[in-house]
């Protein structure tokens, strides 16, 4: 079966064909000519759109960065096992794909992108190139921020509009498989997009934000607050001429601001008086704000502040507790998801019903839990070997019988 995603329905019902294209033999994304160019977002403060929530939240925020990295990179080295009802695989042309989706990324490259797509906008993309036979041959990611969903006069999507710098790509989906399996987080006020932890994390990303900069201008002004300086002029002469106050505000500039001038003595005539300004008590609050906005921002990824060095949580009793808490509530549910949505996409375009699932006995975070659990299951003498298996995940032998 060959994708024509360039043939669609319009709203009248009439047929219209933008172009007749034919896969060769060389395969590669539909993508790779529209993504040539770069754009940048525009700048602005604290908009809530994709672009913008990257640049602040995770490129321009340590503790944003560092959530998202943890996640993306933990869930993408789980090890995944491939079965079906009656085997497990330990070779399958769809676990050789996602094991090896395109020449330029192997599974762990192409996960950790699709898992930072989904924490950082809610939307995750995935697109299938497919051969002659309709088969899948590589997989790609592409960006959320680029992709738009077209929905038809049901409400369900019809198409997939991939843009790059005016230039748009559209993927149509009313075959029996769509070329894009969009995975998205839940959206409680939206039908198409998902809501993504960036979002809900983004007035502590401000407040965090704006406390770093704070600190950074309280360091640039020599470490300590800003002063006044008060005029005391001879009698009849109550403010300083245009020249003076020029050259007060050039010496200000070039010898006492800036951390390189810390401490320098300051020399003043003509009637000056320098009157420092003293931290308030909500001034010295700022540091213990800039805590608080950044274990907000951890707990809206999921990630056990712990983790990734901020002080004073004592939610977790150890590290380890943490660890394990951090793999069982935020990486395995994120990883299951999205791995039981990708099968069911690729089984979908073979004709097969498979599985792909993280194998939690490679998990080093759940050894604990693993060792209790086939502890009670193996002790448990009224369960049959059949029963067993199917407690702990494993398919059915071809030998074992129901009454084993």
């Amino acid at each position: 079966m060959v994708f024509d995603f360039l043939r669609r329905k319009d709203a009248f019902g009439a047929q219209a064909t933008m172009s007749e294209q034919t896969v060769s033999e060389q395969k590669a994304s539909a993508t790779g000519p529209v993504v040539a160019y770069q754009t940048s977002g525009r700048v602005a403060w604290s908009p809530r759109d994709t672009v913008s929530l990257t640049r602040t939240g995770f490129s321009g925020n340590p503790v944003g960065f560092r959530s998202v990295k943890l996640i993306a990179e933990a869930a993408a080295a789980l090890p995944l096992i491939m079965q079906d009802h009656e085997r497990r695989y330990d070779m399958h042309p769809l676990l050789s794909l996602v094991t090896r989706p395109n020449p330029m990324q192997g599974r762990a490259e192409l996960l950790e992108a699709l898992y930072g797509q989904l924490l950082l906008s809610g939307n995750g993309y995935i697109e299938a190139v497919a051969g002659e036979s309709g088969a899948p041959l590589e997989l790609h990611v592409l960006r959320s921020d680029r992709m738009s969903v077209v929905p038809g006069a049901d409400g369900w999507p019809v198409a997939y509009e991939y843009a790059v710098s005016g230039r748009k790509h559209r993927f149509d989906a009313t075959g029996d498989v769509s070329p894009i399996c969009h995975i998205k987080s839940f959206h409680p006020q939206d039908d198409h997009y998902g809501f993504s932890p960036m979002q809900a994390a983004a007035m502590a990303l401000d407040v965090h934000n704006s406390a770093s900069r704070w600190s950074k201008a309280l360091l640039d002004n020599a470490a300590r607050p800003s002063g006044a300086i008060v005029y005391k002029g001879a009698e009849g002469q109550g403010s300083l001429s245009t020249d003076q106050y020029d050259r007060l505000v050039g010496e200000m500039e070039s010898m006492h601001q800036g951390a390189r001038n810390a401490g320098r003595p300051m020399l003043l005539e003509g009637g000056l008086d320098w009157k420092p300004m003293g931290f308030s008590p909500s001034d010295m609050e700022f540091q213990k704000t800039k805590e608080a906005a950044a274990r907000e921002i951890a707990l809206a990824f999921g990630v056990p502040p712990m983790l990734i060095g901020i002080q004073g949580d004592a939610t977790y009793a150890n590290y380890q507790e943490a660890n394990r808490a951090f793999y069982r509530l935020t990486v395995l549910p994120l990883a299951t998801r999205v791995t039981a949505a990708l099968a069911e996409w690729l089984g979908a375009h073979t004709g097969e019903t498979v599985q792909l699932k993280p194998d939690l006995d490679q998990v080093s975070a759940l050894s604990a839990e693993r060792d209790a659990q086939w502890s009670r299951v193996s002790g448990a003498a009224f369960l049959t070997q059949a029963e067993k298996r199917s407690i702990l995940g494993l398919p059915a032998l071809p030998s074992e019988g129901a009454d084993e």
